[in-house]
């Protein structure tokens, strides 16, 4: 049994990795006004319109080569490497029962500046043999999406908070699609199971989307805290107030980016958020107060920091009762 400061010790770690990040992209900071102007463009939208899939999906040149599978992202930006999307299908190799032809699939979706995709090929094999295809979308600015020059997702979350609203959106929107063209395949079952920034992403999407089943680890609720209070965002905090960005004018975007002002089209019984005892990125006393919100939604609790793989085998185990 890891002890709570071996956690918190991992848990150092890492937010001096992320904060190092922000502070080599310190210049791009954004400024109050237009980081105001941006919010007033947001002010008449609602996640409908806000997190709106492209018309037209049949252009945006969809492709697979192999177990990889990529579209044209519907938001483009100055980095080329972003503007395709991506995501590694899992096929099961499970014959379905006639009484059963339809094979049901389930999203992963990795945390911010995610290493590498190995712990995820290990699920998706774990899935495979239960009889569910799985996917694993590149979120923008990973994996195969990531600019030369930046480290893995350095890019999603910065102190440019306009484009990290745009990357949100983008990751959202994208979700969409990709749950979109499971359906089209055949799925009519699709189920998210996602961690931290993809949680996140997640926790959006189920405002706009009907997933068969949800399991969110640590996901990002509370937008403020994340961006100024957490650990994980000491630098960017800085440069923002230097800068003269308030936190409370996030609370102008909220509508569109906490999940806190949502509420899921999945039934809340389908729901699962499992929080880190020792978590102080994602504080699980703000996770317990999201399942409150979503009235219903199962929240289990693991003995770790942010950062472990106590939250993954949690959730492991937590499929089960939803799987069938």
């Amino acid at each position: 049994m890891i002890s709570r400061g071996a956690h918190a010790v991992m848990d150092s770690i890492m937010c001096a990795m992320m904060n190092t990040a922000q502070w080599r992209l310190r210049h791009d900071v954004v400024s109050n006004e237009r980081l105001l102007t941006y919010i007033q463009e947001c002010a008449a939208h609602d996640r409908e319109s806000y997190y709106a899939l492209p018309k037209g999906s049949e252009e945006m040149g969809w492709r697979q080569d192999g177990r990889h599978l990529t579209w044209q992202s519907p938001m483009q930006n100055l980095h080329p490497a972003n503007n395709r999307a991506g995501a590694d299908l899992y096929d099961t190799d499970v014959p379905r029962t006639q009484s059963l032809k339809e094979t049901p699939t389930i999203i992963l979706l990795h945390a911010l500046m995610s290493a590498n995709d190995f712990g995820y090929r290990r699920i998706a094999g774990h899935f495979n043999k239960k009889g569910w295809n799985v996917l694993f979308p590149h979120l923008p600015y990973h994996y195969s999406r990531r600019p030369r020059g930046y480290s893995n997702g350095a890019l999603t979350i910065t102190s440019d908070l306009v484009r990290n609203a745009e990357t949100l959106r983008q990751s959202v929107i994208e979700l969409r699609q990709l749950m979109a063209w499971a359906r089209q395949r055949g799925s009519r079952r699709i189920a998210l199971l996602a961690t931290s920034y993809g949680a996140w992403v997640a926790a959006l999407t189920l405002s706009l989307e009907v997933a068969d089943f949800a399991i969110l680890l640590q996901p990002v609720a509370d937008v403020t805290y994340a961006t100024f209070e957490s650990p994980a965002s000491t630098v960017m905090a800085g440069l923002l107030k230097r800068n003269g960005v308030d936190p409370g004018v996030l609370s102008r975007h909220a509508h569109l980016t906490s999940p806190f002002n949502l509420t899921p089209k999945t039934p809340s019984h389908r729901i699962t958020v499992i929080g880190g005892k020792y978590d102080r990125l994602s504080p699980p006393e703000s996770l317990q107060l999201l399942c409150k919100t979503w009235k219903g939604a199962r929240y289990s609790e693991v003995k770790q920091g942010h950062f472990g793989y106590g939250a993954m085998r949690c959730a492991v185990i937590e499929s089960e009762r939803y799987l069938d």
